[in-house]
């Protein structure tokens, strides 16, 4: 008789179909690359972000700058890869904050249902009627007036408008992870496992902790890859329009900004920061394909 072979775990069958997409895996290893690179390699650069020289004002790129100087001599490089820390920041730590508001939000409409359901649920369609970008620049402008925040960065010598990218960012991005968990809570309600939990005296915490939490995982991790680069592509847009990240600090949006401004005359300004800002969302967009993929072989 032929010995049965165990069957792999849904979590390893993950990983292997993860693994041979070749374009994902390409992918994390250039993001993984990215985050050591932006992370470190200032640590080891001559220069830092606020250095200036007259000397070599908007230089193209040399030996010494290898991208280039900008108007104030600071160099390019070292410019981009501490404005990539920023930028990378505000998409990954953005999307937790809307991780958590969006599961907590849409777990609790979800498992409530009936009136409150319809209630919180109405609450999310009102705030998904009113502007994206429109609601995101006026919380940005009420907080920025925030003299407790204001006070913070003046002590610390940190941007408050960092942290006020984090908060508005985050505000308006949990509601489509709202609906989707929301959804998903529902669907796995009438499954009969769910209803045996009940049966058999679980409570409501037991049942979301052991039961629903673990089976809206793979929906869950797939958008909030997704949600990466859409976070930072907001950024760079607030940036762009001036309402992002303030001189002396950078970001890719801001020096995009600064690049645009000046592409005629400097086009290494422009190139350079936008090279790094569209590889990166490329990859990110190719990972959580490929994860998208791996956990859903139906998508395929």
């Amino acid at each position: 008789m032929t010995a049965l072979q165990p069957s792999e775990s849904p979590t390893r069958l993950a990983l292997r179909r993860l693994w041979q997409n070749k374009f994902a895996v390409a992918s994390l290893f250039f993001l993984v690359f990215m985050v050591a690179l932006c992370v470190f390699g200032p640590l080891f650069s001559a220069y830092t972000e606020r250095d200036t020289d007259l000397n070599y004002r908007a230089q193209a790129p040399t030996a010494q700058h290898w991208m280039g100087t900008d108007g104030l001599g600071r160099d390019i490089a070292t410019r981009i890869l501490t404005g990539g820390r920023i930028s990378l920041a505000v998409g990954f730590v953005t999307t937790l904050v809307a991780l958590f508001f969006g599961i907590s939000y849409g777990a609790i409409s979800g498992l409530a249902g009936g009136r409150v359901d319809a209630l919180m649920m109405r609450i999310v369609d009102v705030l998904y009627a009113f502007p994206l970008m429109i609601f995101v620049i006026i919380l940005t402008m009420l907080l920025d007036k925030n003299e407790v925040l204001l006070h913070l960065s003046k002590t610390v010598n940190f941007d408050a408008r960092i942290l006020l990218l984090f908060i508005a960012i985050g505000a308006v991005e949990w509601l489509t992870m709202a609906r989707i968990v929301r959804g998903q809570i529902q669907s796995l309600m009438k499954q009969d496992f769910v209803t045996c939990a009940k049966a058999n005296g679980a409570s409501w915490g037991h049942i979301m902790l052991r039961h629903l939490l673990p089976n809206i995982l793979g929906p869950v991790i797939v958008y909030s890859s997704l949600t990466v680069p859409s976070v930072m592509i907001l950024e760079a847009t607030l940036s762009f329009l001036g309402l992002g990240v303030q001189p002396p600090y950078a970001s890719w949006g801001s020096l995009i900004l600064d690049g645009a401004n000046s592409m005629e005359t400097y086009p290494w300004l422009l190139v350079f920061p936008a090279i790094f800002f569209s590889f990166t969302l490329l990859a990110l967009n190719f990972f959580g394909d490929g994860l998208r993929d791996a956990l859903d072989p139906k998508s395929r």
